[in-house]
């Protein structure tokens, strides 16, 4: 589906029209403007909308299009049917939100800082507002190059968080992540200290934009699902090492402790855990062999008759669709048994790399809620409240986890929390 209401960039006329030309007709005017090109409209919209700019070297933008509030409606209804059965209630919209393209320079961590070109998602709402709250969403996993934030119509995620938060108000700021979207690298899939940069690196591109747009920011929240979840406190840890500022912090379902979870899928298999779990290894072994450089890690991992199918899914030549017809449904069936041996004493690189990327064993200052759900086929309540315990034991900051109910499979946590999240970031927001 086409984004709606397109606006394409205009020129304007060159030169500085003598004293007498204030007494022109318009209808002259009109016409002159015509036989340079230009409409009336066009030019009229030029001095008010910027439609593609290059800040700097760095940060380059582009409006991509409007969601007008019938389309973000339509998100609430026909398109979350088809989604999920998930019982949620969204107030409607209430302003049309205009979307940016965002490209901007950032460097790779785990490469010793090797430059790159990263891009996100600006979400600015046209409500007629100079100052405006901000939510930093932090995608889950996709499995193609473009179902990211900055291509928002294959993005089902993105568009519930552009209806639900910039419908109502709130800038909406997110990174596609190093190999998606305009990146030309791999996938950095669940790569930590990458995926803080490519966050960190698409804030500051998108306060920049919107400085350029003549637009505010007021209090920054974050949220996140899934892999998102494990993003937002990632980026939420980099954040606070920084002393920058977080309002409050929500993750869904999110798989805060890599090595935890990934024992958990190999070791106490549920009936009910979701089919693409070996497809999340293919993502991860194969993105950890090229980020950590670790080579021959997906081989002596992965059996040798999906090595194949495993790296053209994470190289995206394959889709998802046929990767799920040629990956078996089970890890167990899926990793080499002498590979899944070695996880219960994680001595390995690979484990202990894993270990290292947990996102919730720090101090934090920041309130935070971690959504969970009974019939979570992907990540069990005991690892989406990993850092409630913990920042319980540690004398942090509020942490609080929400029970999306017993019927909340991993979908359902993810709507249950940004519904309910809405609520508590707009409370936070009377403090301020």
């Amino acid at each position: 589906m086409a984004l709606l209401n397109e606006e394409k960039e205009s020129c304007s006329l060159k030169g500085v029209l003598p004293h007498e030309a204030l007494f022109i007709s318009l209808k002259f005017l009109q016409i002159v403007m015509l036989c340079s090109g230009l409409s009336f409209a066009a030019s009229a919209a030029s001095r008010n909308d910027k439609t593609e700019m290059t800040i700097s070297k760095s940060i380059h933008y582009e409006l991509i299009g409007t969601y007008n509030v019938s389309r973000l409606n339509e998100v609430f209804t026909k398109e979350l049917s088809e989604f999920s059965k998930f019982p949620v209630h969204f107030p409607a919209a209430i302003y049309p939100v205009k979307l940016y393209r965002v490209t901007y320079a950032s460097v790779i961590p785990e490469w010793k800082n090797r430059p790159t070109t990263a891009s996100g998602l600006l979400a600015i709402p046209e409500s007629g507002a100079k100052t405006f709250p901000v939510v930093s969403y932090q995608h889950g996993t996709v499995f193609s190059k473009t179902a990211v934030p900055s291509n928002p119509d294959e993005s089902m995620e993105t568009r519930l968080m552009l209806a639900q938060f910039a419908g109502q108000g709130y800038i909406v700021v997110a990174a596609d992540y190093f190999g998606k979207g305009e990146s030309k690298d791999h996938d950095s899939y669940l790569v930590k200290n990458s995926t803080q940069q490519a966050c960190l690196d698409m804030l500051r591109a998108g306060r920049s934009t919107s400085s350029d747009l003549k637009l505010h920011w007021g209090p920054l929240f974050l949220s996140g699902w899934s892999q998102g979840g494990w993003a937002t406190m990632a980026f939420l840890n980099k954040l606070e090492s920084l002393d920058i500022p977080v309002a409050a912090a929500a993750t869904a379902a999110a798989p805060h402790d890599l090595y935890a979870i990934i024992n958990h899928w190999l070791h106490q298999p549920g009936d009910h855990d979701a089919a693409f779990l070996p497809d999340l290894l293919a993502l991860q072994l194969n993105a950890y062999a090229e980020y950590y450089g670790i080579p021959g890690l997906p081989e002596s991992a992965i059996k040798p008759e999906y090595l194949r199918d495993a790296r053209d899914l994470y190289l995206n030549k394959i889709i998802w669709e046929e990767g799920e017809k040629k990956l078996p449904t089970r890890l167990a069936d899926f990793l080499r048994k002498d590979f899944s041996a070695t996880s219960s004493l994680g001595g390995t690189r690979y484990w202990e790399i894993l270990r290292a990327n947990e996102v919730y064993l720090w101090r934090s200052k920041t309130p935070l809620r971690s959504y969970y759900g009974g019939a979570d086929e992907v990540t069990p309540a005991s690892i989406a409240t990993l850092p409630v315990t913990f920042q319980k034991i540690m004398g942090g900051a509020g942490s609080t986890g929400v029970d999306a109910g017993a019927d909340a499979n991993h979908q359902g946590v993810f709507l249950y929390s940004i519904a309910d999240e809405k609520k508590w970031f707009d409370q936070l927001l009377l403090k301020h």
